[in-house]
């Protein structure tokens, strides 16, 4: 590996995020699936999770709308939630999902400086119950509009750069996170056999 390379690989590892990430419950169109990995992409999320229990698993994706994000990230898929909650329950403290009811608090209000995982369930029905007893809450993005919510793909890049925004005040960018481990899950992703 030339040493150009490498650095380019080093800044890349070195804004990677373990502490957020995104959960999607049951998204139909690929096209917004592929949408949110290019914004987690984009705000340097190393992981994000898909549970599929109500379609096939696909493994691939709308390359066009990702811009070929799915290379550059973990996606783990899941057929049902128990099993995709309790991965996500061993790695991120705070659970929240997108559900209008009495108790959602603001998307600003939240604190992305601690482990947080963001759930939004499909297009049509939003999050199974099921989901949402894993949450320890819900939030809301504010609107003014009459139209009380937003496509899924626009949701979550609002709240990945709240998240974002956050993180960089903490300065959660300017050392590198992700463990040796989870570097070498990444290199071998993005077929980088050459590292050192």
């Amino acid at each position: 590996m030339t040493p150009e390379r490498k650095a380019k690989v080093d800044a890349l590892l070195s804004k990677r995020q373990n502490d957020v990430t995104v959960v999607l419950e049951n998204v139909f169109d690929p096209h917004n699936i592929s949408a949110v990995m290019r914004t987690c992409d984009a705000v340097g999320m190393m992981e994000m999770y898909i549970i599929k229990s109500k379609l096939p698993t696909r493994k691939r994706w709308n390359d066009r709308s990702s811009a070929s994000a799915n290379k550059w990230m973990v996606v783990h898929y899941f057929e049902d939630a128990e099993s995709c909650f309790a991965a996500v329950q061993k790695k991120y403290q705070n659970i929240y999902c997108t559900h209008l009811n009495e108790d959602a608090v603001s998307l600003y209000s939240l604190d992305f400086k601690v482990p947080t995982a963001l759930v939004f369930g499909n297009e049509h029905e939003g999050v199974t119950r099921e989901a949402l007893s894993y949450c320890n809450g819900n939030f809301i993005i504010p609107q003014a509009g009459i139209i009380q919510s937003l496509n899924i793909s626009v949701a979550c890049a609002v709240s990945m750069y709240e998240a974002y925004r956050q993180k960089q005040e903490a300065g959660h960018y300017d050392s590198k996170k992700i463990t040796p481990s989870e570097t070498e899950i990444l290199l071998k992703k993005w077929q980088i056999w050459d590292y050192q």
